[in-house]
């Protein structure tokens, strides 16, 4: 899309017929929280922004200290189709949030991913990604899930009944300039995968975004529900949210280089080696809630070793096989990731711990090409193959010790990421589930 400025924006409400802009922004869990303004207040907000009251926004600010402004980008401004019809449009633009005297808010977290792409671009580097977002249909979010197919990984129509909602959404975000490379069925009944083209990282962020909200946009048009839950069935393969990634010097990607065995650049190998090092220490932000951990274990495709292949899908990195001429194309594929986390921040620590291994110039071991899942635990000890935290909570106690996702998301953030996930936590483990009325009140 063209690069939108703020006369651009004045020029198509008023070509397009925009009755009311959304303005949109994240709290700290990654929810979407949003206003609208019609468009006799678009200039002035477009100059000063607009005020809102920050102490009732998830980890925003304290109730002494509550007055926030919501600063537009213009280069985020679309048109939203599912709102848009003969009455007049409605568009949307995404906002940085700032202190009333003009300074970037420590708790917005664009800002987190900005401040880290920041340091990124002092060592030359720009950050790309291309999510792969799963996702679940049903047909209520009430009561037992109920899937609305029982078709399998790339199973085409009439088995996958949801051919037109992902036909549907596609169109939707590619009217909005969010590029699609595929869409398909995934491998559990009802789950649907739609992947967005590599961009920016803070492009893709707000993408992300966009792309969830219309996922489940259009299946409300249709009656039926979707979810990013990471496990909503029991015996079922979850949904993940693999992140390629790469850095680029320009028009050149740093981590390619053609005389290496792997063709993969020192730069290459010390993101991997960064990534993979401080894998349980991000975890907690890549996979944030409870249920996120019932997807990472052992038998349902999800990687819970930290280990790197090229063909090896059991491994938490993989780097897909380089083509001749492709050099552009050479990305690690990070997989352990869900796609209800918030993207601002998930892509930051992936970032920061990624630019680590550079700076400090980790050594990557070699890769694993064998399946994990059938190794035995003598085996995988006896090869230094480490695990994924195997809950939140184990999760949550590694993220608390670690000076990486401390200087990633600013003391603010993490405080209140970590402070959010203790109560969660709390919640879920004084929870009586199912579970135990079935097994133990029967027989205790």
């Amino acid at each position: 899309m063209a690069k939108m400025d703020k006369e651009a924006v004045l020029k198509a409400v008023k070509e397009k017929k925009v009755r009311f802009i959304r303005f949109w922004f994240t709290d700290v869990l990654g929810f979407l929280k949003s206003f609208a303004i019609t468009v006799n207040e678009l200039e002035g907000a477009l100059e000063e922004g607009m005020g809102f009251d920050g102490s009732s926004i998830e980890g925003f600010a304290r109730i002494e200290e509550s007055d926030m402004v919501a600063m537009p980008d213009p280069n985020t401004f679309t048109l939203l189709p599912w709102r848009t019809n003969e009455s007049g449009a409605v568009a949307r633009m995404f906002c940085d949030i700032v202190t009333p005297d003009g300074k970037p808010y420590d708790g917005d977290p664009r800002w987190v991913l900005k401040r880290n792409m920041k340091k990124a671009a002092d060592l030359g580097f720009t950050y790309y990604v291309g999510p792969e977002l799963e996702y679940f249909y049903f047909k209520s979010a009430e009561g037992a899930p109920q899937g609305l197919d029982a078709g399998g990984y790339f199973d085409l129509t009439p088995r996958d009944v949801a051919s037109d909602l992902r036909r549907d959404t596609v169109l939707a975000l590619e009217d909005m300039g969010i590029r699609v490379e595929y869409s398909h069925h995934e491998v559990a009944p009802s789950q649907h995968e739609i992947d967005l083209a590599y961009n920016d990282a803070l492009t893709m962020a707000d993408a992300a975004l966009t792309y969830r909200l219309t996922v489940k946009e259009i299946a409300m048009k249709y009656g039926v529900y979707a979810t990013f839950m990471p496990k909503p069935l029991f015996g079922q393969n979850g949904s993940g949210m693999h992140v390629h990634q790469s850095l680029f010097k320009g028009n050149q990607n740093a981590f390619f280089d053609p005389d290496d065995k792997y063709y993969l650049s020192k730069t290459g190998k010390g993101y991997i080696a960064g990534i993979l090092k401080h894998a349980r220490e991000i975890s907690s932000i890549v996979a944030q809630w409870v249920n996120s951990y019932k997807r990472l274990v052992p038998g349902y495709e999800a990687p819970v070793y930290l280990s790197w292949a090229r063909r090896n899908r059991s491994a938490l990195v993989r780097v897909p096989m380089y083509k001749p001429g492709k050099e552009k194309a050479t990305r690690i594929e990070f997989r352990c990731p869900d796609p209800a986390c918030n993207p601002y921040l998930a892509f930051a620590v992936m970032l920061a711990a990624g630019l680590k291994g550079i700076e400090e110039g980790y050594d990557l071991c070699e890769p694993i090409e064998e399946d994990i899942f059938e190794m035995s635990p003598a085996t995988r000890e006896a090869r230094g193959i480490k695990s994924l935290p195997a809950s939140l909570e184990e999760a949550i106690r590694e993220t608390e010790k670690s000076e990486l996702v401390r200087e990633a998301l600013g003391e603010h953030v993490f405080g209140k990421f970590i402070a959010n996930k203790r109560i969660e936590w709390d919640r879920y483990r004084t929870h009586v589930s199912e579970f135990e009325l079935e097994n133990y009140l029967p027989i205790l």
